[in-house]
C-alpha cells in the first residue's frame, strides 16, 4: 500500500529509470486556475515567472536576456523577483510586501531553438500589454503551446543544413571543389546522425562523438574513392577538417563572454566550460580518425583565383554557411535568411581585412563581429528578430575551428610548440568575437548598457 501511495505510476516513476523529472505544471496551477494572474498569489506569480525563465534558459539565450524577461514579469504583476542563473538551473526568490518565495528549476540539458525564443520574446512583450489581464491557466496554456511546439525540421533536414554550412565553411577557408563535395556529403551524414541520436535523447556526447567519426570516416571513403578512381592530388585529404565543424558550440561560446561581460559568472563560466568540453571531445574523437587513417590536417592546395573573384565568391559562400547554421538553430527560414545576409556582409568584410591589409585576424574578427551586431540590432528594430538569433549564427562562421583541431592534433602527436601557437591564435580571435558584439550591445542598446 505505502509503494501505491508514495510510488504512483506515472513517467517519473522509478522503473523509468529518469534522472530528470517533468514539473507537472498542470498540477501546479490547482484550483487558482481561472483567477486572473494579477490578483492571483505569489506562489502562482512565482511559478509563472519561473517557468518563462526556464524556457527562455531551454532555447540557448544567456543569463541576461533570461533575467530580464522574468523582470519584466514580475514589475508587471507587482513582486520583485532576484535569480541566479547557471547553464541549466535557475534559483530565484520572489517578494511581495508580506511574504517571499523560493525555487529552483533545472533543464534536462542545454540546447538552442531560436524558433522558440523569438515566440518567448513574443510572449514577454505581449505579457507586458495585456498578460495580467488573463487567468492563470490561460497563461500556462500559452507557455504549453510554446513549449510543445515542435521543430521546424527533422534531422535529415538539419544534416542538409550543416552540409551546405560545412561545404562553404570549407570554401571559406582555402578549400577547393574536391574538398567541399567531400565535406558535403560527410557534415551532412554525421550531422544526421548527431541529430537523430538526439531526437532519441542520447547523451550529449555519445551523439557528437558518432557524428564527429561518421563525418570523418565519410570524408575519407569519398575522397579515396575520387583518388583511386580520378586519380586526384592527394593533398585534398587535408579538408576533412570541414567535415566535422557543425559540431562547433557557437551558442554557449558567444553568450559565454556576454555573460561574463555583464558580470553573470556562474553562467558565463557554466557555458564556457560546456562549449571547451565540446570541442575538445570532437577534436579528440576527430585526431583519433585522423590518426587510425593517416590523414594530416595540412594546409589546402591552391585555389589561383584573384582577390576579385574570391571576395565575390566569399559572399555566397558566408551567406550558405551563415543559414545552413540559422537552420540548424531551428531558426525559420526567413530568419535564417536575414542572418545569411549579416554573415554575408560582416564576414566577407573580415576575410578581405586579412587579405587586403596587414590586419591581424583576431582584430579583422573583432571587426566582423562588432558589424554584425550593428546590423543585427538594426535588422531587430524592424523585424523584430532576436538579436542573439541574428548575431550568433552570423559569427559562428568566424570561429576558428580550424585552429581549434590543429592545436589538439599537434599537442596529440607530441609536436607542443605548433600545438601552442595555433591554441593562441584560435584563443585570440574566440576572446575577439564576443568582445565586437558586446561594443555593437553598448552603442546600440541603452538596457543592456547600463548594469542596472
Amino acid at each position: 500500500m505505502m509503494e501505491e501511495k508514495y510510488m504512483p505510476k506515472n513517467s517519473d516513476s522509478p522503473s523509468s529509470t529518469k534522472n530528470h523529472m517533468s514539473i507537472p505544471w498542470a498540477k501546479v496551477i490547482g484550483e487558482h486556475g481561472q483567477t486572473p494572474v494579477i490578483q492571483s498569489s505569489l506562489k502562482e506569480k512565482a511559478t509563472i515567472i519561473g517557468r518563462t525563465g526556464l524556457i527562455l534558459l531551454s532555447c540557448g539565450t544567456g543569463a541576461w536576456r533570461v533575467r530580464d524577461s522574468m523582470n519584466s514579469l514580475a514589475r508587471i504583476l507587482g513582486v520583485s523577483c532576484s535569480a541566479d542563473i547557471g547553464l541549466v538551473t535557475i534559483e530565484y526568490t520572489c517578494f511581495d510586501t508580506q511574504d517571499s518565495i523560493t525555487n529552483s528549476l533545472s533543464l534536462v540539458s542545454s540546447g538552442v531553438n531560436t524558433d522558440k525564443l523569438a515566440d518567448m520574446e513574443y510572449f514577454v512583450s505581449a505579457f507586458e500589454k495585456e498578460g495580467a489581464f488573463l487567468s492563470v491557466a490561460e497563461v500556462h496554456q500559452m507557455l504549453d503551446q510554446i513549449m510543445q511546439k515542435k521543430a521546424n525540421y527533422r534531422p535529415f533536414y538539419q544534416g542538409l543544413a550543416a552540409a551546405f554550412a560545412c561545404c562553404a565553411f570549407v570554401f571559406l577557408l582555402g578549400g577547393g571543389p574536391i574538398e567541399m563535395i567531400c565535406s558535403f556529403f560527410g557534415a551532412g551524414l554525421g550531422n544526421w546522425l548527431k541529430a537523430t541520436m538526439n531526437s532519441k535523447h542520447m547523451t550529449l556526447f555519445a551523439g557528437l562523438a558518432a557524428g564527429v567519426a561518421t563525418a570523418c570516416l565519410t570524408y575519407l571513403l569519398i575522397s579515396r574513392g575520387l583518388e583511386l578512381t580520378f586519380d586526384i592530388n592527394v593533398g585534398h585529404e587535408a579538408g576533412y577538417i570541414g567535415s566535422m565543424l557543425f559540431a562547433i558550440p557557437g551558442f554557449p561560446f558567444i553568450t559565454s563572454g556576454l555573460d561574463i561581460a555583464k558580470t553573470d559568472l556562474r553562467s558565463g563560466i557554466e557555458r564556457l566550460v560546456h562549449a571547451v568540453t565540446i570541442i575538445i571531445v570532437a577534436t579528440l574523437v576527430g585526431w583519433i580518425v585522423a590518426l587510425a587513417s593517416d590523414l594530416k590536417p595540412d594546409s589546402f592546395i591552391p585555389l589561383g583565383l584573384s582577390p576579385l573573384a574570391l571576395m565575390l565568391l566569399r559572399i555566397p559562400a558566408s551567406f550558405c554557411g551563415v543559414f545552413g547554421f540559422s537552420i540548424m538553430f531551428n531558426s525559420p527560414k526567413k530568419m535564417a535568411a536575414t542572418a545569411g545576409v549579416i554573415g554575408a556582409i560582416a564576414n566577407t568584410l573580415r576575410l578581405e581585412l586579412v587579405d587586403l591589409t596587414s590586419m591581424p585576424p583576431a582584430a579583422a574578427a573583432f571587426i566582423g563581429a562588432l558589424t554584425a551586431g550593428l546590423l543585427a540590432s538594426m535588422v531587430h528594430r524592424k523585424m523584430g528578430y532576436p538579436r542573439i538569433s541574428l548575431t550568433v549564427p552570423s559569427i559562428v562562421i568566424m570561429v576558428p575551428g580550424l585552429y581549434m583541431y590543429r592545436a589538439m592534433y599537434y599537442v596529440g602527436i607530441g609536436t607542443i610548440a605548433s600545438g601552442a601557437q595555433w591554441f593562441i591564435n584560435a584563443a585570440m580571435i574566440v576572446l575577439f568575437l564576443p568582445l565586437g558584439l558586446i561594443v555593437a550591445r553598448i552603442l546600440m542598446d541603452p538596457d543592456w548598457r547600463h548594469s542596472s
